[in-house]
């Protein structure tokens, strides 16, 4: 299982690197997308953990960090925590190439963080679930069960933009493109969501069992 260790690490030090590189940023003062006057620190900080792209980064570090002790973890609740961080990456790779890289011109470290964030992080996690497992895991319960932070998100999201005046995406203001656009496009990602589940659990039919003990040579 070093193999599987070796790889959990790297991505741990990567995501755990993004996410203070993105902080430091939010707290110099970058802006973020389109903002273009910069909230007191206090609603930055708030604002950085609204983002379903900072949520399922922090998912990712909770369970590469745990993957690294034991990279053949297993438990229900663990499934779901695993489950999400590989959906909830692949899904912010996917809608952040799609919907948002459009909308970006940024340079330096912003540009730098951003690249970390939504495309190497995504792409390691990915790779990393492909070779090194931990494999098969999501079952059917753990599936629709990894739906419920997702759908919690939304909801969250959408009663603090009534009443905040604020939403963390662009294609997610209520005010800007009314509520039947933005339940529409919801609906849209949230179908990308569910594909991806589908395709994840007809992966985990066809590859085989990881980690694998002779990837090491030796057993945990």
């Amino acid at each position: 299982m070093r193999l599987a260790r070796g790889w959990h690490l790297l991505t741990l030090v990567v995501v755990v690197t993004a996410l203070v590189l993105q902080t430091a940023l939010v707290v110099r003062g970058s802006a973020v997308l389109d903002e273009t006057v910069v909230p007191p620190l206090g609603t930055r900080l708030f604002q950085m953990v609204c983002y379903f792209t900072i949520q399922a980064n922090v998912l990712v570090a909770i369970a590469s960090g745990a993957l690294v002790v034991a990279p053949a973890r297993e438990g229900q609740l663990w499934r779901v925590v695993r489950a999400d961080a590989v959906l909830g990456i692949t899904l912010t790779g996917v809608v952040h190439f799609f919907l948002l890289r459009p909308l970006l011109h940024l340079s330096g470290w912003d540009a730098v963080a951003d690249t970390l964030l939504h495309l190497v992080v995504p792409a390691l996690v990915i790779l990393g679930w492909l070779v090194c497992g931990p494999r098969p895991r999501l079952d059917a319960r753990t599936a629709w069960w990894s739906l419920a932070w997702p759908v919690a998100w939304l909801a969250v999201t959408l009663v603090l933009g009534a009443v905040r005046d604020w939403y963390p995406y662009p294609f997610l203001d209520v005010s800007e493109h009314g509520l039947g656009q933005v339940l529409l496009t919801s609906l849209g990602v949230t179908l990308v969501f569910l594909t991806v589940v589908l395709a994840m659990r007809l992966a985990e039919r066809s590859l085989p069992a990881a980690p694998r003990e002779s990837d090491s040579g030796q057993s945990v």
